[in-house]
């Protein structure tokens, strides 16, 4: 292909380069779309456009009228206060208090309390 000229390293070696160089065209980068791919899907287009040219409707204040209940404030609940509050409260007073693991004691018992026996014993015959 090429003859190079033995001559000189430095200058055979420049020679080449002017020569590699003049054998490489210009080279650019071109962009290159084709139609089909630049254009959309035909209907994602007419979806697209359909979707654009779409009109609320306006809204009536009638326009809930049947499907919405009409708004009722509740009754207002009825005090729970008690008529008779000092007759509860000298009640509450004159309880006798209970104590856990005491035993009662009746108030008309005289001598001992009776003690109540809750194991009951299978009889065997």
């Amino acid at each position: 292909m090429f003859q190079i000229a033995r001559s000189s390293g430095a200058r055979s070696a420049a020679t080449l380069s002017r020569m590699a160089r003049g054998y490489v065209g210009t080279q650019t980068r071109t962009f290159v779309a084709p139609t089909v791919a630049r254009r959309a899907d035909f209907v994602q287009e007419l979806y697209l456009k359909e979707l654009k040219a779409y009109k609320t409707p306006a809204v009536k204040p009638t326009d809930s009228e049947g499907h919405v209940q009409v708004f009722s404030a509740p009754k207002t609940p009825a005090s729970p206060e008690e008529a008779d509050l000092a007759s509860s409260l000298k009640e509450y007073e004159s309880m006798a208090v209970e104590v856990e693991g005491a035993e009662p004691v009746a108030a008309g018992a005289a001598g001992e309390a009776v003690v109540q026996d809750w194991l009951e014993e299978e009889e065997t015959n």
